[in-house]
């Protein structure tokens, strides 16, 4: 009986090592596939990008005359190359720029040729002819209300405010521009809004060869100046859980609250909080915003007024930007300090307390408010 049931056992013992030498067998191999194909995705990569960052046609070169325009960012350049021929890819033109740490590209007019390395034509582009000098300069200052921005742009130019407004109001133009600008979505064309462009003309200086540039034109470059600061920060929109719209509504409270570039970080850290944790953002510009007037004090009776603005009626993100942010403020709304505080009080003259907790902030509010009074009756008396 014994030797019948040891037969089985032998079987089934070889049976076993047998399929662990297959098991091996797959193991190794599969292994070694994954090298191979390793090496194969490491080589195509590699010999892809060196073509890439290569000159487009080194035996048959073609001269090609190309003009960059003033304020062009280093993507806009990448796909005047492209689009010119002179490199076969625009965005890793891009990426190259910002790998190399390049900058300091010039506005002009260029022969460049299509037997020039990317690095050929980077060095190109640091010394190019300017086409002319500037007809048209003026300076848009941050966390500016829209109908402040058609007023500079009325001062500088021969168009006038009312001309400014109705284009910026126009709802068959702004609807165009969503077209253009990936920014721009059919948030902007809710009614609640005070206007569908605000937050969205980025403060810059702005350089114009024309003498008296179109209002559309002057309006598109600042748009294409936001575009441009919002590509940039690409990665940390698209892992914010807000839209653009709701972040530089954040960006547009952080401009005209704070005053210093470390509070901008602190103040998104304190509106994130009290948005985790549906605090109201208890926030005085967004209701100066909702009465269409700029106002140094809030008044508990301006806390009344119903509107998508007043942060102290409605909780979460307003309906929209209620001024035009700089670079800094939208950074900060992407990256929010992290911080205990959930209250801020802002003191005339620009210094900022930060609270935890409502008792904390009421003394801070009581003990600072009157700088606000007598700081305004300065001004006034000063203006006179």
């Amino acid at each position: 009986m014994s030797d019948s049931n040891e037969k089985p056992r032998n079987e089934l013992y070889e049976e076993r090592v047998s399929q662990a030498r297959i098991v091996r067998k797959i193991v190794f191999f599969s292994l070694i596939g994954l090298v191979v194909l390793g090496i194969i995705i490491f080589i195509s990569a590699y010999f892809y990008f060196k073509n890439t960052l290569g000159p487009v046609n080194a035996s048959n070169p073609e001269e090609i005359q190309v003009t960059i325009p003033i304020g062009s960012t280093a993507n806009q350049i990448g796909t005047i190359l492209e689009s010119e021929g002179l490199v076969r890819n625009g965005t890793i033109f891009r990426y190259y720029v910002r790998y190399k740490n390049e900058s300091g590209f010039q506005a002009g007019e260029y022969n460049l040729a299509t037997d020039m390395t990317m690095d050929d034509l980077i060095d190109a582009l640091k010394e190019g002819r300017v086409l002319q000098e500037p007809e048209l300069v003026f300076t848009v200052p941050e966390g500016r209300w829209l109908i402040d921005v058609a007023k500079i742009i009325a001062e500088e130019t021969d168009h006038s405010e009312e001309e400014v407004m109705d284009v910026l109001t126009d709802k068959d133009y702004i609807e165009s521009l969503i077209n253009q600008y990936p920014m721009l979505t059919d948030e902007i064309l809710n009614d609640e809004l005070h206007y569908a462009l605000e937050g969205y003309i980025f403060p810059a200086r702005y350089d114009f060869i024309e003498k008296q540039p179109t209002i559309e034109t002057i309006i598109e470059e600042m748009l294409k100046s936001t575009q441009s600061v919002l590509d940039e920060f690409a990665s940390e929109v698209e892992q914010s859980e807000y839209t653009v719209h709701e972040i530089l509504t954040l960006a547009s409270i952080i401009e005209r609250e704070a005053q210093k570039s470390e509070d901008r970080y602190k103040i998104s850290g304190v509106l994130h909080n009290r948005l985790e944790l549906e605090m109201k953002l208890q926030v005085d510009p967004t209701v100066s915003y909702a009465h269409w007037e700029h106002s140094y004090m809030t008044t508990y009776e301006m806390l009344k007024i119903d509107s998508p603005y007043n942060t102290y009626m409605y909780a979460g993100i307003p309906v929209g930007p209620i001024a035009n942010p700089g670079k800094d403020s939208i950074k900060a709304a992407l990256n929010p300090e992290e911080t205990s505080a959930l209250f801020f009080y802002a003191r005339y003259g620009g210094d900022v307390i930060y609270t935890e907790t409502l008792e904390e902030h009421s003394k801070v509010h009581q003990q600072y408010r009157d700088e606000w009074v007598e700081g305004q009756a300065a001004e006034e008396k000063q203006g006179d």
